[in-house]
């Protein structure tokens, strides 16, 4: 009697081939039923969290674009009188923004672009960094998680304080590099100032990602990839790297998502109407603490639709690795049918 081993993970309908059995085939319609009832389930199980993200997400957006077609209360040129509802102007508020007021929002979309690439982009090398650091296995390792998490614990209003003492004209940072440099006024160096209290703060928070991701790779890997002759560079390049990318770009997009919206740390640090940090969010808050609720809607808009266009970009790339997992998936299944035809063959000899 020939004896035929079944690998784990098979399915009904491969085992019952590979045991010379034939299953009834699934009707269309109870197959159809089934996916009808699984989606209904899902639908019911998302609800909270849509009706959550309706009620905090969906309606101020609403509301934000219905203000953004009215104009501020002022003096009525008509009628001589000053208005006590603000007036309907339609786009008004979306033209303003690229024409009059044009080169004070191009300077904060600018900006706002500016300090997302360059604090996102050093915050992703130093976050690594950190994962790596934290992931090795030493004495004292959880004294030195602790020492690296705590930027991130500081509030954003404490950390830009803190921050604008080191940078005062005689604070910490000119004793340092021995310039009198007035980090907290026009300048790029106030751009630098803001960089480096952002990276400062918010760099731990992708080293604790990355060290989730890296804490489920399993060690064989690593052990294989040294017996093939792999050095430590190698091994970051071609296993660290591909398996923790998932974490990685989650993280990225947390972070990206979160600069695009910078407005505390630059007003704290450096100050507000500063043409060298003022970013969209400092400008929104500009027009409406001066009572222009109108055109300070139509920057939060504006400001909703570029962090929208970004998180889209980042889904892709994301759903790029999904269909990737589910390529593997189609391949692994695909090795199973060849093992057991093969397995066939030999019962069959």
């Amino acid at each position: 009697m020939t004896d035929t081993t079944i690998p784990p993970g098979t399915t009904v309908h491969e085992r019952d081939n590979a045991s010379g059995r034939r299953s009834a085939p699934v009707s269309p319609r109870r197959r159809a039923r089934a996916t009808a009832g699984s989606g209904r389930m899902a639908a019911l199980l998302v609800s909270p969290t849509l009706l959550v993200l309706a009620i905090v997400v969906l309606y101020p957006t609403l509301m934000a674009l219905n203000e953004s077609l009215y104009g501020p209360k002022g003096l009525d040129p008509k009628s001589g009188f000053i208005r006590t509802t603000e007036p309907f102007v339609g786009l008004r508020n979306y033209a303003d923004v690229f024409g009059a007021a044009g080169d004070r929002f191009w300077n904060a979309f600018w900006n706002t672009t500016f300090f997302t690439v360059v604090t996102v982009g050093l915050e992703t090398v130093i976050g690594v960094a950190m994962a790596l650091i934290m992931h090795k296995a030493f004495r004292g390792r959880a004294l030195v998680r602790a020492g690296i998490l705590v930027p991130w614990a500081v509030p954003t209003a404490i950390s830009g304080l803190l921050w604008r003492w080191i940078f005062n004209s005689d604070g910490i940072a000119n004793a340092i590099i021995g310039h009198q440099i007035l980090w907290t006024t026009e300048g790029f160096h106030a751009k630098v100032a803001v960089i480096v209290a952002e990276v400062w703060k918010t760099a731990p928070f992708i080293g604790l990602l990355v060290l989730a991701g890296l804490q489920v790779i399993s060690k064989e890997v690593y052990e294989a990839a040294r017996i093939d002759g792999a050095g430590a560079l190698g091994q970051f390049w071609h296993v660290t790297l591909p398996l923790v990318k998932p974490a990685l770009l989650v993280a990225v997009l947390f972070r990206c998502l979160d600069a695009l919206r910078m407005f505390d740390l630059p007003y704290i640090l450096v100050g507000a109407q500063k043409n060298s940090v003022e970013t969209l969010s400092m400008l929104a808050q500009n027009e409406a603490s001066n009572v222009r609720f109108g055109p300070a809607s139509a920057y939060a808009v504006i400001l909703f639709l570029y962090v929208l266009l970004i998180a889209l970009a980042f889904v892709r790339l994301l759903g790029a690795d999904l269909v990737g997992d589910r390529d593997a998936a189609k391949a692994s299944r695909s090795g199973r049918r060849s093992i057991l035809a093969f397995r066939r063959t030999e019962v069959t000899a």
